[in-house]
């Protein structure tokens, strides 16, 4: 028997139905505002780059449980009949704002408010944070391995490492947007539009009599490519490159060499002497093999590379593989709410984050009520009313990618670098939202 895979819907925490459900029977289906922020920055990061939104706003537009999936809830035994009928025909018809995907945003600043009847706003967070961590996660990672690149092009070759396809998809795309040039994976291409981008495997090399039949019949099928050298002897292979270059001139127009393995430094350094001596001057060196923003940072300033392929690392975002992402109720029911466990204290109210500039340059942030209006620029916008998308906002892959590129240029410098920032990006919490807290505490009996 095939098994029938869940819909999105079904996605999501055993709590959340449990939860829905005692709303259902208490009769609590009034208006609630969950927000999803980030408590912390990481030692290892200056920014955090919002992304996911364009997968979370499809899943919220399509919500809903199959007939064969209420049937299977019911099997469990854990929901009555009353509750599994509301949900057959439960649909997400609550308004969403967010800041646009690419957006560098700090700790404890909403990247999204979902305003909704609670039970509707408590089943979506599940997938809500599996879809923003992750990519945000990656898109962060991303924008530090092209920081270190300076400008040399950057390509995901991380879907064998991924964890699972889903995730290398949604790594393709956010790494994408945080600035890499494309992807291997041909899916994701198809699917988001990436550019794509590849070489050969030394399986290739290996499947033929010897390394020049390989190489030259690669070539033919594929002009400009770039092609794998360290299969057997590196610099052997570089020898037969020169070779089929200098005998068969145009016949033989490779457009760049791969190294995957040994002395990145020395042997691209070798290779570069050789090429030029050769007159090759236009082919490329690209460097893969378990490389990191701390890598390629080195191989920037002591190698002549021109390009990287990068996977594991980024994909799995190796150095900080988790952020502490949050999705908290706000308000329900017109009133403020708030959470005070130890250490995860919770700013009570819809919020919204002003970013302020300095000419071209973000100079701080204030997290402030809904109804102030501080200095700086609203970045919660509108994406979603009545469970439906707003028409314009979150655009192609591409636009976001633009959009990404430019946020972070308007980062101060000392935050695009890849060393933690000594002084970091200030925001602060406006006056009026203190004294709501304070009100929140004393209404409940808590010490501030």
């Amino acid at each position: 028997m095939t098994e029938t895979a869940p819909s999105t819907a079904l996605f999501t925490d055993l709590y959340e139905l449990t939860m829905a459900q005692a709303f259902h029977d208490e009769g609590m289906a009034g208006t609630a505002v969950f927000e999803l922020f980030f408590r912390e920055l990481p030692p290892e990061r200056n920014f955090i780059l919002a992304c996911g939104l364009d997968d979370t706003l499809a899943y919220l537009e399509n919500f809903a449980f199959r007939t064969d999936e209420i049937d299977w809830l019911a099997g469990t035994g854990l929901f009555s009949d009353g509750f599994l009928n509301k949900l057959a025909t439960l649909r997400f018809d609550g308004d969403v704002f967010a800041v646009p995907e690419g957006t560098p945003v700090f700790a404890y600043e909403p990247v999204m408010q979902v305003v909704a009847p609670l039970p509707q706003a408590q089943l979506v967070e599940t997938w809500l944070l599996n879809q923003i961590h992750y990519q945000s996660l990656v898109a962060s990672k991303a924008a530090r391995v092209v920081a270190a690149a300076n400008g040399r092009p950057v390509m995901d070759f991380g879907a064998r490492r991924a964890h699972g396809s889903d995730a290398a998809n949604k790594a393709a795309r956010a790494g994408y947007i945080g600035g890499l040039a494309g992807t291997s994976n041909v899916f994701a291409g198809r699917l988001y539009g990436i550019p794509l981008h590849g070489t050969m495997a030394h399986s290739y090399v290996q499947a033929h009599d010897n390394e020049a039949a390989a190489l030259a019949a690669f070539v033919d099928r594929y002009p400009e490519t770039t092609v794998l050298v360290d299969t057997y002897d590196t610099m052997a292979g570089l020898d037969t490159v020169i070779r089929l270059a200098t005998e068969r001139g145009a016949a033989f127009p490779v457009g760049g060499i791969r190294i995957d393995s040994g002395d990145l430094v020395e042997l691209s350094r070798r290779a570069r002497e050789k090429l030029d001596a050769a007159g090759l001057q236009q082919v490329k060196i690209v460097l893969s093999g378990g490389l990191d923003e701390d890598k390629v940072a080195r191989l920037v300033h002591e190698a002549p590379v021109d390009a990287f392929g990068v996977g594991t690392a980024m994909v799995v975002s190796a150095d900080r593989p988790s952020f502490d992402c949050a999705y908290k109720l706000v308000e329900y029911d017109g009133r403020p709410r708030l959470k005070a466990s130890a250490s995860k204290l919770l700013l009570p109210g819809r919020k919204q984050i002003f970013r302020r500039r300095d000419g071209n340059v973000f100079s701080g942030d204030t997290l402030a009520s809904q109804d102030e209006k501080p200095t700086g620029e609203p970045l919660l916008t509108p994406v979603m009313r009545a469970g439906r998308r707003i028409g314009g906002i979150a655009g192609s892959v591409r636009d976001s990618r633009a959009f990404c590129h430019d946020q972070i240029a308007m980062l101060p410098a000392r935050l695009r670098r890849l060393d933690k920032a000594e002084v970091g990006y200030p925001v602060a919490v406006s006056d009026s939202l203190r004294r709501l807290q304070k009100q929140e505490l004393a209404r409940l009996g808590l010490r501030g």
